[in-house]
């Protein structure tokens, strides 16, 4: 068994397939095919479902990809210490339910880059379940989800709140909406509205909200970022947490606005979530790190983390 073929086979986990893995390693796919199958052999399992479309991990991988994790991040280390003089590259994958959060995300990442200038990070829009799904394979290492506040947090998964903000209704600002500085639920009841998709937490709120009614017109968008671009071009109005909206550039620019709802005090949480490892590498614990110092700077108004 070597470090190499440990490696080949979490870059296929993490690809999803073998061609990108090889385009990424800059080795040939059936060499790398080779290698994988021959880690595969010696210890007596498969860690990848092979299929047209692709590879995922098996049912033996998610149980041995911590591991093979942690001694790839062991032989790094052991490098470093070593004086290796070969600099390791590294990509940290972020998956979030919304692209935005521009106060917490864009600090964020420039302080890691700062930090970590040779080190790519990967930003993942996904549902909660699918970022849920890509932790546990380690196909991403971290994860930024939504949740109200009361709901059960999964407990495979270390979990720390960033921020806590209210739900609000996001329109344009020449929409009669706009124009007081609260909106009540049966405003929304003849009004088009743009809702997340099921599997998004602000789905299952609004859904709550309306109370069984059926609104006039309803669009789904996969995630905020559509659905603002949505009210920006006059479709509808939307429901979304408002850290997802203040300084979104639609915000900043003036061609969104948004106001909380009169008769409710729901919370909505900003969960950032990592697999439970004792041997996360260097570069993620940093990134995450830095999102938890970030979250509190937003939270006590303070300067950006790290700047």
């Amino acid at each position: 068994m070597r470090i190499q073929q440990l490696e080949y086979a979490t870059a296929v986990a993490r690809f999803g397939s073998f061609r990108r893995a090889a385009e990424n390693l800059h080795i040939s796919q059936p060499a790398l095919s080779e290698n994988v199958r021959r880690l595969e052999r010696e210890l007596g399992v498969e860690i990848l479902d092979r299929r047209r479309s692709g590879a995922t991990v098996g049912e033996h991988g998610r149980e041995l990809l911590p591991h093979l994790l942690a001694v790839i991040e062991a032989a790094d280390n052991l490098k470093r210490a070593a004086g290796a003089s070969r600099q390791l590259s590294r990509t940290v994958r972020v998956g979030t339910v919304t692209a935005a959060m521009v106060p917490l995300l864009t600090p964020t990442i420039h302080a890691f880059h700062d930090s970590h200038p040779s080190t790519q990070v990967e930003i993942i829009t996904a549902q909660q379940t699918g970022i849920h799904r890509a932790l546990l394979e380690g196909s991403i290492d971290l994860g930024l989800v939504d949740y109200l506040e009361g709901d059960d947090l999964p407990p495979e998964f270390e979990s720390t709140a960033l921020l806590r903000g209210r739900p609000v209704v996001v329109a344009r600002p020449d929409d009669e909406l706009a124009s007081a500085p609260t909106v009540r639920t049966a405003d929304l009841w003849d009004r088009p509205l743009i809702a997340m998709r099921a599997g998004y937490v602000m789905h299952r709120y609004v859904m709550r909200l309306l109370d069984g009614r059926e609104p006039s017109f309803s669009c789904a968008a996969d995630g905020a970022e559509m659905g603002k671009l949505m009210v920006a071009a006059g479709l509808g109005v939307a429901v979304l947490p408002d850290y997802s909206v203040l300084g979104d550039p639609l915000e900043r620019s003036g061609e969104i606005a948004y106001r909380p709802l009169e008769e409710d005090d729901t919370a909505v949480l900003l969960v950032l979530q990592r697999r439970r490892s004792t041997a996360a590498p260097n570069a993620i614990s940093d990134l995450h790190d830095l999102f938890v110092a970030e979250g509190r700077r937003a939270r006590d108004g303070g300067a950006p983390a790290g700047r």
